[in-house]
């Protein structure tokens, strides 16, 4: 039985593609159990940010089949743990229902850069910032978790961290 992540933000072409695709590759082969992830968008964009792909393929990730989705089209699918990863201060986070736990990993939004140099450091800062997060959640005991210790737990992960700077 595999542990279901779904990654949330509003237009899902950076960070919640960025969030889904490290969850997918390093989830995919845990000792303690599959990890099987997912993301959508309140918003969801026309296409995947071309940054956040580049990123992931400098990091031996492909996704180029990668595609925004909205949260309706997820229809009545279930999952273990939902991470949003809207920032705070300027975009409003989904909820998404059916979902044992929900955490909140705030992150600046990468694609507000356009200047090549600035997109490309963003980029940079927000995979780092995520791997970190991501490789910490797996490590976690996740199937064994009740859904306030996942939430804790999960939740922790991303407030002992630091802030992406760009």
């Amino acid at each position: 039985m595999s542990f279901r992540v779904l990654v949330l933000c509003t237009g899902n072409s950076a960070r919640s593609q960025i969030g889904e695709a490290l969850l997918a590759t390093r989830g995919a082969n845990r000792a303690a159990g599959r990890v099987e992830a997912a993301s959508a968008g309140s918003r969801p964009a026309a296409r995947v940010n071309p940054w956040a792909v580049q990123t992931l393929a400098a990091h031996g990730i492909t996704w180029h089949d990668g595609v925004p989705k909205t949260i309706d089209s997820l229809g009545d699918a279930a999952f273990d743990l939902v991470i949003t990863v809207c920032d705070n201060a300027r975009e409003a986070c989904p909820y998404y229902p059916r979902a044992r736990a929900q955490v909140h990993w705030g992150l600046p939004d990468p694609a507000d850069e356009t200047e090549a140099g600035a997109a490309q450091r963003a980029f940079s800062a927000t995979y780092a910032a995520l791997a970190e997060r991501v490789d910490a959640l797996l490590g976690l005991p996740l199937e064994t978790l009740d859904a306030a210790a996942l939430r804790d737990a999960a939740q922790g992960v991303h407030d002992t961290r630091e802030q992406p700077a760009w």
